[in-house]
């Protein structure tokens, strides 16, 4: 019985401690205003991700918006995430132990960073999960049902995030490495296939009609961030990111590749292997590979239950083993869950810098962690554009453009005004070039940015700093709220050419 309610048991615990654990010293992320807003401009694609993160930033919209609202969507995929490594570890034979260590192995590692931003990552290694899930249970029971749960995974990974596709190479890549092959001669595979390609569809055909600004997308992540990251770094990444599990996943790889215990599930082994292998060639994010090891806890907590199996000792060590991960994990407890202050999360950098903790995309150190600091100085921001927008005549706030830099700042603004009657922040950066006003005269002008452009001051007829960001922790510190009023037609003209180039360029024109 007790083994039977352990996977649920598991994802209770990792759905409820994201509400325990959430701090109210910080507010959301900037990546997770950005989602929201895409939930209030449903369509089947958007500049930056694909739209299943988007349906369900509209139902937390609908839902009122709030932290909690937010939060429900990361910590939903942790807890299914977690169910399923659970149950593998089960359903390759391991009792409570395997079981019991696969979860701790789970919830002690990156993940629970992970799974705590509403972002397409959390979903993203569900999906993955559930695809070698799937994989798993029909190699085991040649079922057609498993494969069309594969192609359902894969057809709405691709809904969520387009790093699926190499996934989907590194799932082919390993089929064929090994006497799974098979299953490319089975109609059943080739039918899930074409169930994921169905699903997929809708935003492939967007993204067509659009140019495809993928390309687009892709080009500037490698520009602006992916040139940043090093092939040691990448892997230094990867031993961090599940350094409280290497133990498990490790054997649990190498059982995969070599044991025989493992011999009809091999295919799952050559999975991460090439799916990091190809993400590492490609210069990808380090926690873009998060997703292909889950799968190796499972088989290595069997791995490791095998070894106990006639040990005198099994009595003590079984406990313990499954506690490890989670006292591995406190040392960098901190960086997990955003629990310490910024000023307390300084005072940490001297003795944790080195491990790369605080370096940010640019490839520089910085005071706090990179996500750290995206969670500071939004709501300062949204109310300093709030008063600089109340401090206009009546006459003119209806006839008010609010620009931002950045969509972080668009995003974050129109959040936090949301109960608020205020023209929509709008911005020349990401998704929001699909969304820009219709033509109109605008009578003043809101602009946000870091920077307090004195040439344009000649376009308006009073132009001054508002306010700024005084938040010495946020990314954002020192961001200004800009108020020009009786811009002449020149600079109007300006900021729509402006939308007009940039959005050419994500549609490749």
């Amino acid at each position: 019985m007790k083994t039977r309610w352990l996977p649920l048991l598991f994802a209770l615990v990792k759905f409820i401690s994201g509400y325990v654990l959430l701090s109210p010293l910080y507010e959301l992320q900037r990546d997770e205003y950005l989602y929201l807003a895409h939930g209030r401009h449903l369509a089947w694609g958007y500049l930056e991700v694909p739209p299943l993160t988007a349906a369900q930033a509209w139902l937390t919209n609908a839902a009122g918006g709030d932290f909690w609202a937010v939060k429900f969507w990361p910590f939903l995929w942790g807890a299914a995430t977690v169910y399923l490594v659970v149950r593998l570890a089960q359903r390759l034979g391991g009792g409570w132990f395997a079981g019991g260590l696969a979860g701790t192995c789970y919830l002690g590692t990156a993940f629970a960073r992970l799974n705590l931003l509403f972002q397409p990552n959390s979903f993203e290694v569900f999906g993955f999960v559930f695809c070698l899930y799937c994989l798993a249970r029909y190699l085991h029971t040649e079922r057609p049902g498993a494969l069309y749960g594969l192609g359902v995974g894969l057809g709405l990974g691709m809904l969520n995030k387009y790093t699926t596709l190499f996934f989907g190479a590194a799932l082919v890549g390993a089929l064929l490495l090994t006497p799974a092959r098979r299953l490319l001669r089975n109609r059943h595979f080739w039918g899930a296939l074409g169930l994921a390609l169905l699903l997929w569809g809708p935003n492939l055909a967007w993204q067509l009609a659009h140019g495809l600004p993928v390309r687009h997308h892709m080009q500037l992540l490698h520009d602006g961030q992916l040139v940043h990251i090093g092939a040691g770094t990448f892997w230094k990444m990867q031993l961090l990111m599940c350094l409280g599990a290497v133990w498990v996943w490790v054997p649990g790889l190498g059982a995969l590749l070599v044991g025989r215990a493992f011999r009809e599930y091999r295919a799952l082994g050559w999975v991460p292997v090439l799916g990091v292998g190809l993400l590492a060639a490609l210069h990808g994010k380090d926690y873009y590979a998060l997703g292909y090891y889950p799968v190796l806890f499972s088989f290595g907590a069997v791995w490791w239950a095998a070894r106990l199996q006639n040990s005198r000792w099994k009595a003590v060590l079984r406990p313990a083993l499954v506690a490890l991960p989670l006292v591995l994990l406190a040392r960098i407890f901190p960086f997990i869950y955003p629990v310490v202050g910024p000023a307390g999360m300084l005072a940490l950098r001297p003795r944790y810098a080195g491990l790369g903790f605080y370096r940010w995309e640019d490839g520089r150190d910085h005071a706090l962690p990179q996500d750290y600091a995206d969670m500071l100085g939004w709501r300062e921001l949204a109310d300093k554009t709030w008063a600089a927008y109340q401090s206009l005549p009546d006459s003119v706030r209806a006839h008010t453009l609010i620009k931002c830099a950045n969509y972080g700042q668009a995003s974050a603004i129109n959040y936090y005004n949301r109960h608020r009657p205020m023209p929509p922040a709008q911005s020349t950066n990401g998704s929001f070039l699909l969304w820009w006003p219709a033509p109109q005269t605008y009578r003043a002008a809101i602009i946000i940015d870091d920077e307090f452009h004195p040439e344009l001051a000649s376009h308006f007829a009073t132009y001054y700093r508002a306010g700024t960001v005084t938040n010495p922790y946020a990314r954002e510190h020192g961001t200004l709220i800009i108020v020009g009023r009786g811009p002449d037609a020149a600079v109007q003209a300006l900021a729509r050419r402006e939308q007009q180039a940039e959005l050419a360029a994500w549609q490749g024109q």
